[in-house]
């Protein structure tokens, strides 16, 4: 098994994983994705993906930005191993890479959400080292619109 690491940049190399996008947000389409990304991409988000064999078994959104209570952070957003994939490590690589980036670009933090009835993600979380830190309210304004 040759597991192998890639930050995806471009907007075609993300396009072309929608396949294990579509494992977590099976009604999104080719079209919404990209129309999201255009409007993503110019705003720091970047992706990690994990391949093994040249086939793509996990992957995960990610943001820098700035808050006033954090300074410089990155944001996990959309992480995602393969259910035929997962207990190999892949989640790890993710978070392992994501951390040296992190520390790298001289982010203080990285946060996170993770919905409150996964619990096999809220263990894996911990077991990364990252902890709950309040609540993220939401207002749904249409959720018809939601992917």
């Amino acid at each position: 098994m040759q597991l192998k690491v890639i930050e995806l940049t471009t907007i075609s190399e993300m396009l072309a994983q929608i396949e294990v996008m579509q494992h977590l947000y099976p009604k999104l389409t080719l079209e919404k994705y990209e129309s999201y990304l255009q409007q993503m991409v110019p705003h720091n988000y970047k992706q990690v993906a994990v391949f093994e064999n040249d086939i793509c078994v996990g992957i995960s959104g990610f943001w820098t930005a700035i808050k006033l209570w954090t300074g410089k952070y990155i944001e996990i957003d959309n992480f995602i191993v393969h259910s035929e994939h997962r207990s190999k490590g892949i989640g790890k690589m993710m978070t392992d890479y994501i951390d040296v980036k992190a520390k790298a670009e001289g982010c203080t933090a990285i946060v996170l959400d993770a919905f409150t009835g996964n619990f096999t993600a809220h263990r894996f979380y911990y077991n990364q080292g990252y902890v709950p830190k309040g609540f993220h309210f939401i207002k749904m304004l249409d959720e018809e619109g939601l992917t």
